[in-house]
């Protein structure tokens, strides 16, 4: 049975992760090292990292002494996912961590090529490439993910076409994925509230949902649900950002969020709402 649509534009995008770390100083260097990030500037005490672009991905608040994610992680963030422009530039990262031998986990997703890193706070990060959307397979509507390994041998072949020199210009927030309590009630507050649409549940305990037919804009799972959500002294996700240009399409949004009962806090620039796990979204228009 296939999926009911989204009721998200297609022009939706995600914007930067805010997130909340017990060093920034050591959170920067390792997003510098590692991901090759630059620093763009500090707002309210929220300091930018992103690409050559000036694109905002990640912003940083230092909470000293936050406590890390465990292992197996918690009600929160699970990772958040950059989107490389392609298949080479994947190379070249590759390349980057065998060559300065830093740890990595990685996957082929069928959509998607997938490497999975954790930084010093115990947030993973997923940095990725999709692959060609004509190529995406569906059956009865759903589509086909998997988790198969990597080929390592073919991607550091392309990677002969963009050499790593730092995070390359286009790359983009692809994702977020997102431990929580419940599925059900996640499916209520993802899809009946901020309108996404259901891509595969083909993953035990897991539910992916995206509009504009993409393979999912946020991975939701209960992997970690006997555990207590993040609070406010753990290092995690202070929010992710859903941008919505349309402003007719954000009032439908926070009609709908109030339809369900979630209280939408609406200022100038954002509407706010939290999940039932009080992970925050943070809608903009830019």
């Amino acid at each position: 049975m296939s999926e009911p649509q989204p009721l998200l534009p297609d022009s939706i995008r995600l914007g930067p992760a805010r997130l909340r770390v017990a060093d920034r100083r050591r959170s920067g260097e390792w997003l510098a090292r590692v991901l090759g990030m630059r620093p763009l500037g500090e707002t309210d005490g929220q300091e930018a990292w992103g690409g050559p672009d000036d694109t905002p991905l990640v912003e940083l608040r230092e909470h000293p002494g936050a406590r890390p994610i465990p292992d197996g992680g918690r009600p929160g963030i699970y990772h958040y996912a950059l989107l490389l422009p392609g298949r080479a530039e994947l190379g070249g990262f590759l390349d980057h961590l065998e060559r300065n031998r830093i740890q990595h986990a990685d996957s082929d997703h069928l959509v998607s090529e997938a490497i999975y890193l954790v930084d010093p706070d115990g947030i993973t990060v997923e940095v990725y490439a999709d692959r060609p959307r004509e190529i995406w397979t569906r059956r009865t509507g759903r589509l086909e993910l998997a988790t198969l390994p990597l080929d390592h041998a073919s991607l550091l072949t392309a990677a002969a076409a963009a050499p790593w020199s730092g995070l390359p210009a286009g790359t983009r927030m692809g994702h977020v994925h997102l431990h929580v309590g419940d599925l059900a009630a996640a499916e209520r507050f993802y899809v009946e509230g901020l309108g996404f649409a259901v891509t595969t549940r083909a993953y035990r305990g897991a539910l992916f949902v995206a509009a504009d037919g993409y393979h999912h804009h946020v991975g939701l799972n209960i992997w970690a649900a006997l555990r207590a959500p993040a609070g406010p002294d753990d290092a995690g996700l202070d929010a992710w950002t859903l941008v919505v240009p349309e402003a007719g399409a954000r009032d439908a949004l926070a009609r709908r969020l109030e339809g369900i009962g979630v209280e939408a806090t609406r200022t100038a620039d954002a509407i706010t709402a939290a999940d039932p796990w009080g992970i925050p979204v943070r809608v903009t228009g830019a």
